[in-house]
Protein backbone atom coordinates (compact mmCIF):
# COMPACT_ATOMS: atom_id res chain seq x y z
CA UNK A 1 0.00 0.00 0.00
CA UNK A 2 2.68 2.69 1.07
CA UNK A 3 4.49 2.32 -2.39
CA UNK A 4 1.71 2.65 -4.92
CA UNK A 5 0.30 5.21 -2.50
CA UNK A 6 2.65 7.64 -2.38
CA UNK A 7 3.69 7.87 -6.30
CA UNK A 8 0.86 10.00 -7.56
CA UNK A 9 1.63 12.40 -4.67
CA UNK A 10 5.10 12.71 -5.84
CA UNK A 11 4.43 12.98 -9.21
CA UNK A 12 1.86 16.19 -7.86
CA UNK A 13 4.65 17.52 -6.08
CA UNK A 14 7.43 16.75 -9.36
CA UNK A 15 4.71 19.08 -11.80
CA UNK A 16 4.14 21.78 -9.02
CA UNK A 17 7.91 22.28 -9.00
CA UNK A 18 8.27 22.41 -12.78
CA UNK A 19 5.71 24.94 -12.74
CA UNK A 20 7.29 27.00 -10.01
CA UNK A 21 10.35 26.86 -11.83
CA UNK A 22 9.13 27.86 -14.87
CA UNK A 23 6.92 30.88 -13.52
CA UNK A 24 10.55 31.83 -12.09
CA UNK A 25 12.29 32.51 -14.91
CA UNK A 26 10.11 34.88 -17.68
CA UNK A 27 11.07 38.59 -17.35
CA UNK A 28 13.10 38.12 -14.09
CA UNK A 29 15.85 36.46 -16.33
CA UNK A 30 15.63 38.48 -19.68
CA UNK A 31 18.42 41.33 -20.33
CA UNK A 32 17.15 44.82 -19.35
CA UNK A 33 17.55 47.18 -21.47
CA UNK A 34 21.43 48.41 -22.16
CA UNK A 35 22.88 45.10 -20.91
CA UNK A 36 23.47 41.96 -22.06
CA UNK A 37 21.78 38.50 -21.92
CA UNK A 38 24.92 37.27 -20.17
CA UNK A 39 25.01 40.14 -17.76
CA UNK A 40 21.26 39.72 -16.36
CA UNK A 41 20.40 41.86 -13.28
CA UNK A 42 24.66 42.06 -12.29
CA UNK A 43 25.26 43.62 -15.69
CA UNK A 44 22.55 46.04 -15.27
CA UNK A 45 23.24 47.44 -11.65
CA UNK A 46 26.96 47.58 -12.96
CA UNK A 47 25.95 49.51 -15.79
CA UNK A 48 23.41 51.80 -13.67
CA UNK A 49 26.03 52.81 -11.09
CA UNK A 50 28.53 53.58 -14.01
CA UNK A 51 26.80 55.74 -15.92
CA UNK A 52 26.27 53.42 -18.81
CA UNK A 53 22.32 52.90 -19.08
CA UNK A 54 20.18 52.83 -22.09
CA UNK A 55 21.81 54.33 -25.71
CA UNK A 56 23.78 56.20 -23.08
CA UNK A 57 27.12 56.90 -20.87
CA UNK A 58 27.19 59.85 -18.57
CA UNK A 59 30.27 60.94 -18.11
CA UNK A 60 31.46 63.87 -15.54
CA UNK A 61 33.02 67.33 -16.96
CA UNK A 62 34.23 69.18 -13.85
CA UNK A 63 36.72 72.23 -13.84
CA UNK A 64 37.23 75.86 -12.61
CA UNK A 65 34.25 77.87 -14.68
CA UNK A 66 34.34 80.91 -11.95
CA UNK A 67 36.87 82.09 -9.84
CA UNK A 68 40.86 82.56 -10.40
CA UNK A 69 41.46 79.50 -12.11
CA UNK A 70 38.87 80.57 -14.75
CA UNK A 71 41.52 81.81 -16.98
CA UNK A 72 42.62 78.56 -17.26
CA UNK A 73 40.18 75.78 -16.87
CA UNK A 74 37.52 76.95 -19.27
CA UNK A 75 39.30 75.85 -22.23
CA UNK A 76 40.41 72.55 -21.18
CA UNK A 77 36.45 71.73 -20.44
CA UNK A 78 35.69 73.58 -24.11
CA UNK A 79 38.15 70.71 -25.42
CA UNK A 80 37.27 67.84 -23.46
CA UNK A 81 33.50 68.47 -24.51
CA UNK A 82 35.02 68.62 -28.10
CA UNK A 83 36.25 65.17 -27.85
CA UNK A 84 32.90 63.68 -26.80
CA UNK A 85 31.50 65.34 -29.91
CA UNK A 86 33.88 63.87 -31.88
CA UNK A 87 33.63 60.67 -30.41
CA UNK A 88 30.05 60.87 -30.55
CA UNK A 89 29.94 61.83 -34.21
CA UNK A 90 31.82 58.29 -34.90
CA UNK A 91 28.89 56.29 -33.12
CA UNK A 92 29.94 56.88 -29.91
CA UNK A 93 31.36 54.33 -27.19
CA UNK A 94 30.03 50.72 -26.89
CA UNK A 95 27.82 52.08 -29.82
CA UNK A 96 26.31 54.21 -27.08
CA UNK A 97 26.12 58.15 -26.66
CA UNK A 98 28.28 60.38 -24.71
CA UNK A 99 26.43 62.23 -22.18
CA UNK A 100 28.73 64.70 -20.35
CA UNK A 101 27.91 66.10 -17.31
CA UNK A 102 29.50 69.52 -16.31
CA UNK A 103 30.22 71.14 -12.70
CA UNK A 104 32.19 74.11 -11.51
CA UNK A 105 34.58 73.71 -8.91
CA UNK A 106 34.59 77.56 -8.57
CA UNK A 107 38.42 77.78 -7.82
CA UNK A 108 37.83 76.17 -4.15
CA UNK A 109 39.34 72.99 -3.24
CA UNK A 110 36.17 71.78 -0.80
CA UNK A 111 33.54 72.63 -3.76
CA UNK A 112 35.61 70.11 -5.83
CA UNK A 113 35.28 67.02 -3.55
CA UNK A 114 31.76 67.66 -3.24
CA UNK A 115 31.21 67.79 -6.92
CA UNK A 116 33.03 64.94 -7.07
CA UNK A 117 31.40 63.18 -5.06
CA UNK A 118 27.94 64.22 -6.35
CA UNK A 119 28.90 63.27 -9.97
CA UNK A 120 29.68 59.75 -8.67
CA UNK A 121 26.96 59.01 -6.52
CA UNK A 122 24.02 60.87 -7.82
CA UNK A 123 24.58 61.47 -11.42
CA UNK A 124 26.22 57.99 -11.63
CA UNK A 125 29.04 58.80 -14.23
CA UNK A 126 31.34 56.56 -16.01
CA UNK A 127 34.66 59.00 -15.53
CA UNK A 128 35.33 62.16 -14.46
CA UNK A 129 37.68 64.56 -16.50
CA UNK A 130 38.79 67.44 -14.76
CA UNK A 131 40.73 69.09 -11.99
CA UNK A 132 43.90 71.76 -12.59
CA UNK A 133 45.58 72.38 -9.22
CA UNK A 134 46.84 69.95 -7.19
CA UNK A 135 44.70 71.10 -4.26
CA UNK A 136 41.77 70.33 -6.37
CA UNK A 137 43.59 66.99 -7.43
CA UNK A 138 44.32 66.18 -3.61
CA UNK A 139 40.60 67.15 -2.19
CA UNK A 140 38.85 64.94 -4.83
CA UNK A 141 41.64 62.10 -4.75
CA UNK A 142 39.84 60.55 -1.48
CA UNK A 143 36.12 60.59 -2.59
CA UNK A 144 37.34 58.30 -5.97
CA UNK A 145 39.15 56.18 -3.78
CA UNK A 146 36.49 55.78 -1.34
CA UNK A 147 33.44 55.59 -4.39
CA UNK A 148 35.88 53.70 -6.78
CA UNK A 149 35.51 56.13 -9.36
CA UNK A 150 37.60 57.39 -11.74
CA UNK A 151 39.32 60.39 -12.70
CA UNK A 152 41.26 61.48 -15.71
CA UNK A 153 43.61 64.88 -14.40
CA UNK A 154 44.88 66.71 -17.56
CA UNK A 155 47.54 69.02 -15.83
CA UNK A 156 51.48 68.87 -14.99
CA UNK A 157 51.73 68.39 -11.24
CA UNK A 158 54.44 67.82 -8.76
CA UNK A 159 54.84 63.95 -9.00
CA UNK A 160 55.24 62.22 -5.64
CA UNK A 161 51.66 60.59 -5.70
CA UNK A 162 49.75 57.66 -7.60
CA UNK A 163 46.57 56.87 -7.14
CA UNK A 164 44.54 53.76 -8.51
CA UNK A 165 41.74 55.66 -9.16
CA UNK A 166 43.80 58.27 -11.17
CA UNK A 167 44.90 58.64 -14.33
CA UNK A 168 47.76 61.40 -14.70
CA UNK A 169 47.74 62.87 -18.37
CA UNK A 170 49.66 65.94 -17.49
CA UNK A 171 53.50 65.51 -17.03
CA UNK A 172 55.25 64.48 -13.96
CA UNK A 173 58.05 66.42 -12.61
CA UNK A 174 60.68 64.20 -14.64
CA UNK A 175 58.74 64.98 -17.63
CA UNK A 176 58.97 68.91 -17.47
CA UNK A 177 60.24 70.22 -14.22
CA UNK A 178 63.61 68.58 -14.06
CA UNK A 179 64.53 68.39 -17.80
CA UNK A 180 63.66 72.48 -17.25
CA UNK A 181 66.15 72.96 -14.68
CA UNK A 182 68.80 71.37 -16.18
CA UNK A 183 68.42 72.70 -19.56
CA UNK A 184 68.26 76.61 -18.00
CA UNK A 185 71.45 75.28 -15.29
CA UNK A 186 73.25 74.73 -19.27
CA UNK A 187 72.16 78.18 -21.07
CA UNK A 188 70.94 80.69 -18.54
CA UNK A 189 72.91 80.36 -15.60
CA UNK A 190 73.41 78.75 -12.07
CA UNK A 191 71.57 81.54 -9.80
CA UNK A 192 67.45 80.68 -9.31
CA UNK A 193 65.04 82.94 -7.67
CA UNK A 194 61.77 80.56 -7.12
CA UNK A 195 58.35 82.17 -7.42
CA UNK A 196 54.92 80.09 -7.03
CA UNK A 197 51.31 80.31 -5.46
CA UNK A 198 50.94 79.62 -1.95
CA UNK A 199 49.66 75.57 -2.39
CA UNK A 200 50.66 71.91 -2.84
CA UNK A 201 51.76 72.27 -6.05
CA UNK A 202 54.50 74.91 -6.42
CA UNK A 203 56.01 74.06 -2.83
CA UNK A 204 56.48 70.70 -3.42
CA UNK A 205 57.98 71.53 -7.05
CA UNK A 206 60.55 73.80 -5.13
CA UNK A 207 61.38 71.57 -2.60
CA UNK A 208 62.47 69.14 -6.04
CA UNK A 209 64.21 72.30 -7.61
CA UNK A 210 66.36 73.11 -4.11
CA UNK A 211 67.49 69.04 -4.42
CA UNK A 212 68.68 69.13 -7.87
CA UNK A 213 70.31 72.75 -7.81
CA UNK A 214 72.17 71.07 -4.74
CA UNK A 215 73.05 67.81 -6.92
CA UNK A 216 73.48 69.88 -10.45
CA UNK A 217 75.66 73.14 -9.08
CA UNK A 218 72.91 75.61 -9.14
CA UNK A 219 72.25 78.08 -6.15
CA UNK A 220 69.84 79.70 -4.56
CA UNK A 221 68.76 83.29 -4.78
CA UNK A 222 65.58 83.41 -3.14
CA UNK A 223 62.32 81.63 -2.69
CA UNK A 224 58.80 83.09 -2.60
CA UNK A 225 55.16 82.37 -1.95
CA UNK A 226 52.12 84.52 -2.58
CA UNK A 227 48.05 83.45 -2.26
CA UNK A 228 46.20 82.22 -4.98
CA UNK A 229 44.65 85.43 -6.47
CA UNK A 230 47.49 88.16 -5.15
CA UNK A 231 48.32 90.54 -7.47
CA UNK A 232 50.58 93.26 -5.90
CA UNK A 233 54.28 91.91 -6.58
CA UNK A 234 55.83 95.69 -6.67
CA UNK A 235 57.79 93.95 -3.05
CA UNK A 236 58.76 90.57 -4.14
CA UNK A 237 59.93 92.43 -8.00
CA UNK A 238 62.18 94.82 -6.04
CA UNK A 239 63.89 91.28 -3.79
CA UNK A 240 63.88 90.07 -7.22
CA UNK A 241 66.25 93.06 -8.67
CA UNK A 242 67.77 93.04 -5.29
CA UNK A 243 69.10 89.22 -5.61
CA UNK A 244 70.25 89.49 -9.09
CA UNK A 245 69.30 85.88 -10.03
CA UNK A 246 69.94 84.72 -13.49
CA UNK A 247 66.68 81.79 -13.57
CA UNK A 248 63.00 83.09 -12.23
CA UNK A 249 61.70 79.67 -12.09
CA UNK A 250 57.45 80.88 -12.28
CA UNK A 251 55.24 78.20 -9.93
CA UNK A 252 52.49 81.32 -10.01
CA UNK A 253 49.07 79.88 -11.20
CA UNK A 254 45.80 81.83 -12.28
CA UNK A 255 45.58 85.62 -12.49
CA UNK A 256 48.59 86.06 -10.65
CA UNK A 257 50.39 85.25 -13.45
CA UNK A 258 48.78 88.35 -15.27
CA UNK A 259 49.70 90.69 -12.28
CA UNK A 260 53.79 89.51 -11.50
CA UNK A 261 54.48 89.60 -15.64
CA UNK A 262 52.61 93.31 -16.08
CA UNK A 263 54.32 94.53 -13.17
CA UNK A 264 57.38 93.18 -14.10
CA UNK A 265 57.38 95.03 -17.04
CA UNK A 266 56.18 98.31 -15.43
CA UNK A 267 59.86 98.03 -13.14
CA UNK A 268 61.74 97.95 -16.41
CA UNK A 269 62.65 94.55 -16.62
CA UNK A 270 62.05 92.49 -19.41
CA UNK A 271 63.29 89.34 -20.55
CA UNK A 272 66.40 90.55 -22.44
CA UNK A 273 67.62 91.36 -18.64
CA UNK A 274 66.11 88.40 -17.17
CA UNK A 275 65.23 84.70 -17.68
CA UNK A 276 61.68 84.24 -16.36
CA UNK A 277 60.76 80.34 -17.26
CA UNK A 278 57.27 79.44 -16.05
CA UNK A 279 55.41 75.93 -15.88
CA UNK A 280 51.63 77.10 -15.83
CA UNK A 281 51.89 80.07 -18.31
CA UNK A 282 50.61 78.54 -22.30
CA UNK A 283 48.96 80.01 -25.00
CA UNK A 284 46.04 80.35 -23.16
CA UNK A 285 47.45 82.61 -20.26
CA UNK A 286 49.43 84.40 -22.79
CA UNK A 287 46.36 86.19 -24.33
CA UNK A 288 45.00 86.93 -20.72
CA UNK A 289 48.59 88.33 -20.10
CA UNK A 290 49.62 90.13 -24.06
CA UNK A 291 52.18 89.49 -25.61
CA UNK A 292 54.02 92.29 -25.59
CA UNK A 293 54.48 91.90 -21.92
CA UNK A 294 55.67 88.21 -22.30
CA UNK A 295 57.18 88.18 -25.46
CA UNK A 296 60.87 86.46 -24.94
CA UNK A 297 60.00 84.76 -21.96
CA UNK A 298 59.94 80.82 -21.23
CA UNK A 299 57.95 78.13 -20.68
CA UNK A 300 58.41 74.29 -19.87
CA UNK A 301 55.59 72.18 -21.48
CA UNK A 302 55.01 68.58 -23.53
CA UNK A 303 52.75 70.53 -25.99
CA UNK A 304 52.78 73.92 -27.83
CA UNK A 305 50.26 75.17 -30.38
CA UNK A 306 53.09 74.66 -32.84
CA UNK A 307 54.32 71.22 -31.93
CA UNK A 308 54.27 69.70 -35.72
CA UNK A 309 52.23 66.55 -36.15
CA UNK A 310 49.57 65.46 -38.31
CA UNK A 311 47.30 64.62 -35.33
CA UNK A 312 47.81 68.26 -34.03
CA UNK A 313 46.97 69.71 -37.25
CA UNK A 314 43.63 67.89 -37.32
CA UNK A 315 43.37 68.99 -33.49
CA UNK A 316 43.89 72.74 -34.34
CA UNK A 317 40.92 72.69 -37.25
CA UNK A 318 38.60 71.36 -35.32
CA UNK A 319 38.83 73.49 -32.11
CA UNK A 320 39.30 76.69 -33.85
CA UNK A 321 36.36 75.36 -36.26
CA UNK A 322 34.30 75.13 -33.21
CA UNK A 323 35.28 77.78 -30.79
CA UNK A 324 36.86 80.70 -33.30
CA UNK A 325 39.70 81.37 -35.37
CA UNK A 326 41.28 83.05 -32.36
CA UNK A 327 40.75 80.71 -30.08
CA UNK A 328 44.09 79.14 -28.89
CA UNK A 329 45.18 75.62 -28.11
CA UNK A 330 47.87 74.36 -24.72
CA UNK A 331 49.46 72.05 -23.27
CA UNK A 332 46.36 71.14 -20.33
CA UNK A 333 43.87 71.87 -23.26
CA UNK A 334 45.68 69.01 -25.25
CA UNK A 335 46.18 66.78 -22.62
CA UNK A 336 42.33 67.00 -20.98
CA UNK A 337 41.20 66.08 -25.22
CA UNK A 338 43.59 63.00 -25.06
CA UNK A 339 42.32 61.98 -21.44
CA UNK A 340 38.91 61.55 -22.94
CA UNK A 341 40.26 59.59 -26.14
CA UNK A 342 42.39 57.56 -23.51
CA UNK A 343 39.41 56.59 -21.66
CA UNK A 344 37.11 55.55 -24.78
CA UNK A 345 39.66 53.50 -25.95
CA UNK A 346 40.37 51.91 -22.36
CA UNK A 347 35.91 51.56 -22.82
CA UNK A 348 36.31 50.20 -25.96
CA UNK A 349 39.13 47.66 -25.35
CA UNK A 350 37.50 46.74 -22.18
CA UNK A 351 33.84 45.91 -24.04
CA UNK A 352 32.46 47.69 -21.05
CA UNK A 353 32.60 50.91 -18.56
CA UNK A 354 33.13 48.90 -15.42
CA UNK A 355 36.06 51.15 -13.82
CA UNK A 356 38.34 48.06 -12.85
CA UNK A 357 37.89 46.76 -16.33
CA UNK A 358 38.98 49.94 -17.85
CA UNK A 359 41.85 50.47 -15.88
CA UNK A 360 43.20 47.05 -17.14
CA UNK A 361 42.16 47.55 -20.34
CA UNK A 362 44.62 51.01 -20.30
CA UNK A 363 47.63 49.48 -19.16
CA UNK A 364 50.31 49.94 -22.05
CA UNK A 365 47.44 51.95 -24.30
CA UNK A 366 48.99 54.00 -27.01
CA UNK A 367 47.35 56.58 -28.89
CA UNK A 368 48.44 59.40 -31.38
CA UNK A 369 48.11 62.45 -29.27
CA UNK A 370 48.56 65.70 -30.74
CA UNK A 371 52.02 66.25 -28.68
CA UNK A 372 52.76 63.04 -30.24
CA UNK A 373 52.29 59.36 -29.75
CA UNK A 374 51.79 58.45 -25.87
CA UNK A 375 51.67 55.98 -23.92
CA UNK A 376 49.80 54.82 -20.65
CA UNK A 377 52.44 53.41 -18.00
CA UNK A 378 50.58 50.67 -16.22
CA UNK A 379 52.47 50.68 -13.01
CA UNK A 380 51.48 54.42 -12.22
CA UNK A 381 48.88 55.39 -14.51
CA UNK A 382 51.11 58.59 -16.07
CA UNK A 383 51.43 58.43 -19.59
CA UNK A 384 54.98 58.60 -21.65
CA UNK A 385 55.64 62.38 -22.70
CA UNK A 386 58.07 64.10 -24.35
CA UNK A 387 59.58 67.30 -22.55
CA UNK A 388 59.68 70.96 -24.78
CA UNK A 389 60.76 73.84 -23.80
CA UNK A 390 59.95 77.13 -25.58
CA UNK A 391 60.02 80.61 -25.97
CA UNK A 392 56.49 83.57 -26.55
CA UNK A 393 56.99 85.05 -29.74
CA UNK A 394 55.06 87.95 -31.12
CA UNK A 395 52.43 86.26 -32.50
CA UNK A 396 51.49 84.75 -28.86
CA UNK A 397 52.91 81.10 -30.02
CA UNK A 398 55.84 79.55 -28.79
CA UNK A 399 59.06 78.26 -30.91
CA UNK A 400 60.36 75.30 -29.31
CA UNK A 401 64.14 75.71 -28.07
CA UNK A 402 64.50 72.27 -27.04
CA UNK A 403 62.56 68.66 -26.97
CA UNK A 404 64.12 65.84 -24.99
CA UNK A 405 64.10 63.59 -28.44
CA UNK A 406 61.59 61.02 -27.41
CA UNK A 407 58.64 60.44 -25.40
CA UNK A 408 60.09 59.69 -21.50
CA UNK A 409 58.57 57.10 -19.41
CA UNK A 410 56.82 58.67 -16.12
CA UNK A 411 58.96 58.88 -12.53
CA UNK A 412 56.51 60.23 -10.64
CA UNK A 413 59.05 59.41 -7.12
CA UNK A 414 62.07 60.36 -8.97
CA UNK A 415 62.96 57.05 -8.61
CA UNK A 416 66.18 57.34 -11.07
CA UNK A 417 67.21 60.41 -9.56
CA UNK A 418 69.86 59.75 -6.66
CA UNK A 419 69.54 62.88 -5.36
CA UNK A 420 65.67 62.96 -4.83
CA UNK A 421 65.54 59.84 -2.50
CA UNK A 422 65.28 62.02 0.16
CA UNK A 423 61.93 63.21 -1.37
CA UNK A 424 60.27 60.17 -2.20
CA UNK A 425 57.90 58.85 0.62
CA UNK A 426 55.87 56.72 -2.06
CA UNK A 427 56.26 53.41 -4.07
Amino acid sequence: MGRTEKKPVRLMLLVFAVILALAGCGKANEPAAGTTETGGEKAAEESASSGDAGGEIKVGVLHSLSGTMAISEVSVKDAELMAIDEINAKGGVLGKKLVPVVEDGASDWPTFAEKARKLLSEDKVATVFGGWTSSSRKAMLPVFEELKGLLWYPVQYEGLETSPYIFYTGATTNQQIVPAVSWLLENRGKKFYLLGSDYVFPRTANKIIKEQLKAEGGEMAGEEYTPLGHTDYSTIISKIKAAKPDVVFNTLNGDSNVAFFKQLKDAGITSKDLTTLSVSVAEEEIRGIGTDVLAGHLAAWNYFETTDTAANKTFLDNYKKKYGADRVTADPIEAGYTAVYLWAAAVEKAGSTDVEKVKEAAKELEWDAPEGKVKIDGATQHLYKTARIGEVQSDGQFKELWNSGEALKPDPYLKSYPWAASLSSGS
